[in-house]
């Protein structure tokens, strides 16, 4: 896991209001989370995580692909853990 997210507290990180969480699914069912501050910014990946993204309740756009999908955040939200390699997107309130 490598994370340069900040820190919201304990198993959860800040999530820039535009970013980009790029979920890679695999044969097996698992999933590799790369999250992008921004979908137009060049540069690297902000966290990778290899996990499942079970849930996202902050404002998005979900564009499916042929290895997985994006989720386009509209809205400030934060990447919690729930739980061994499970993870959740949530609002930022």
């Amino acid at each position: 896991m490598t994370l340069k997210l900040p820190s919201a507290g304990e198993d959860r990180w800040h999530l820039a209001p535009h970013a980009h969480v790029i979920v890679y699914e695999a044969e097996d069912g698992g999933e590799l989370l790369t999250v992008y501050d921004c979908g137009a910014a060049q540069k690297p990946p902000s966290a990778q995580v290899i996990g499942n993204l079970v849930r996202v309740s902050a404002e998005h756009v979900l564009e499916r692909g042929p290895t997985g999908y994006i989720v386009k955040l509209r809205e400030a939200a934060d990447l919690v853990a729930q739980g061994e390699d499970h993870y959740v997107v949530e609002s930022r309130e």
